[in-house]
């Protein structure tokens, strides 16, 4: 039953979507059952962690000042640091998720990568994808048993429950990595996407996500019609030609029952929050007697990053409904008298198709070439020494790459120096950093803009799983050779800022607004919340810092 008047936020200023046009985000998160009323307690009972899936420093500065919404919220009432980062080298979405409740980085947390190789896997794929259970009989990297068996570090979550089994755990996501690496093991609850609708463990359920399923089904059965663009958002629909189709221009049109489109549009994020409004409700989460984390992944940016790049209509469409639907979720909260707190970051940033980019000022923007894939790599090299069979294994043209473990010590040091000498020579590459260069170069500290590609290297490296060489593409390489329109034209995982940088934003309730213009890291994110719920975290345990949310004087770092 729909229960939720739309929230509006800031009427004198423009919407970049206009209401009627919008998602049905507020519909979604109308199928939440009503928040019972009560006063809120002294400090925060709730910790509400949201990650943005691919929301860069780059889109969180580009759209700011046409936030009228949640974002502008946090952005204008809360603690900014539009200069975070996700510093280590391995900007995806697995270990992305993994720092930013553990206050580690992936050479602790153990997730490298969203996939890495394990020639010693007791399965034909040797491919192991970081949110599964490679040892669940007939599992692949394809076809997995979801689990958390590969974070080797706590959760913020996990450390409120060992403090306190009071306190409740919950996840969700439009991805199951983004649940899994936030919510850690044994969540009270845990929901991610799984193509039809919101799925769990085996053994979970909840009348919330049964009501959101049954709403997000009837949304899928029925057609879209193309949102409305503001002037702003209009000026940048133009479309733009790659992959032997356009993006660009569009409008988010869906027809009757697309799923696929469903998933890469605002709607997405729309049911994620609908579905944490209805388990804090049936939960009710920050009301017990001890406090309750809910971790938040929303996937929409990403998904529309990838399809169709950050600088067309669809991103500005985005980024309207993102702002929005937060506006419309916080505003439900503070409906409740739940005294909650909200930190919002990205798992990593992102940068547009180079079709695009080299339009706009970027003549280097390119694609990357097929003869960096590891079988072409793997041929040259067995070519150059005299060896036969598959040599170097990984998981695109960049990042990890193993050596096959079948070779004699001797040959595989071979193999290693001429991949350092031949990838070094090409044009696309910037560095081939071997694992005895990287497991030299002490643990980083300090800010993490002036870190070396060593060390951005070395934060994302963890001996039992990491690779036998990296491999660093330059600037603006965008690893995807073939591209997609709708699936697959731009994407991240570099070295780089724009693949590193992202917005780290803190709100509480009547908190005194500041900005912090230098770098933070997403390490530091665990440390700073647990301090707002009194939690000591030992300093030895995690990599990042306590940062301290008072404005004056006081701290909030005690």
């Amino acid at each position: 039953m729909l229960n939720i008047r739309p929230v509006v936020l800031h009427p004198h200023r423009e919407p970049l979507v206009k209401p009627a046009r919008s998602i049905a985000a507020i519909a979604l998160l109308a199928a939440a059952p009503a928040f019972a009323q009560e006063a809120a307690p002294a400090q925060p009972r709730l910790i509400v962690a949201i990650s943005v899936d691919q929301f860069s420093g780059d889109l969180f500065a580009q759209y700011r000042s046409s936030f009228t919404g949640g974002l502008a919220r946090l952005a204008t009432e809360g603690a900014v640091f539009p200069a975070g980062y996700q510093a280590h080298a391995a900007t995806e979405t697995c270990p992305g998720h993994s720092t930013i409740l553990t206050g580690s980085n992936p050479a602790r947390t153990g997730i490298i990568a969203n996939n890495w190789i394990d020639q010693g896997a007791a399965r034909e794929d040797k491919v192991i994808y970081c949110s599964e259970d490679e040892s669940v009989a007939g599992s692949s990297s394809d076809k997995y048993t979801v689990s958390p068996v590969h974070l080797k570090v706590p959760t913020l979550g996990m450390r409120m429950k060992a403090a306190n089994p009071a306190s409740r755990n919950v996840a969700v996501s439009g991805k199951d990595r983004g649940a899994v690496m936030m919510a850690g093991r044994d969540p009270d609850q845990i929901w991610w996407w799984g193509g039809q609708g919101f799925v769990t463990y085996p053994g979970k359920s909840s009348a919330a996500a049964a009501a959101v399923n049954a709403a997000v089904t009837r949304a899928i059965a029925t057609a879209r019609a193309p949102l409305e663009l503001s002037p702003r958002c209009a000026a940048l629909a133009r479309p733009v030609a790659v992959g032997g189709g356009t993006v660009g221009d569009g409008r988010f049109a869906r027809e009757a029952g697309d799923r696929g489109r469903f998933r890469a549009s605002p709607e997405m994020d729309g049911a994620t929050l609908a579905l944490a409004a209805g388990l804090i409700a049936e939960m009710r989460l920050g009301q017990g007697s001890a406090p309750d984390m809910l971790s938040i992944s929303l996937s929409a940016t990403d998904y529309v990053g990838h399809g169709y790049g950050t600088e067309g209509s669809e991103m500005c469409l985005q980024m309207a409904a993102l702002d929005r639907s937060l506006g419309d979720f916080f505003a439900r909260l503070d409906g409740a008298g739940i005294d909650y707190a909200v930190m919002l970051t990205a798992d990593h940033g992102g940068h547009d198709l180079p079709e695009r980019a080299r339009e706009q000022a970027a003549p280097d923007a390119q694609r990357v070439t097929a003869d960096l894939a590891p079988k072409a790599v793997s041929q040259r090299i067995g070519a150059a020494l005299g060896l036969t069979g598959e040599l170097v294994f990984g998981d695109g043209s960049f990042g990890d790459m193993w050596v096959s473990r079948s070779l004699s010590a001797a040959d595989k040091a071979r193999v290693v120096a001429e991949a350092k000498k031949q990838l070094s020579a090409h044009p696309q590459v910037q560095a081939v950093l071997t694992r005895a260069e990287i497991m030299a170069t002490p643990m980083p500290r300090g800010p993490a803009d002036s870190w070396t590609l060593l060390e951005r290297a070395r934060a994302s490296f963890d001996p039992e799983r990491s690779g036998d060489y990296v491999v660093a593409l330059k600037p603006r390489v965008t690893p995807i050779a073939n591209p997609r329109p709708g699936g697959g034209v731009a994407t991240h995982g570099s070295f780089w800022d724009y693949d590193r940088r992202v917005p780290i934003l803190f709100w509480l309730k009547g908190m005194t607004p500041f900005e912090q213009p230098l770098a933070i890291t997403t390490t530091d994110i665990m440390p700073t919340l647990a301090a707002l719920i009194g939690l000591p975290v030992p300093a030895n345990e995690i990599d990042g810092v306590c940062r301290d949310l008072d404005a004056g004087p006081g701290t909030t770092c005690r």
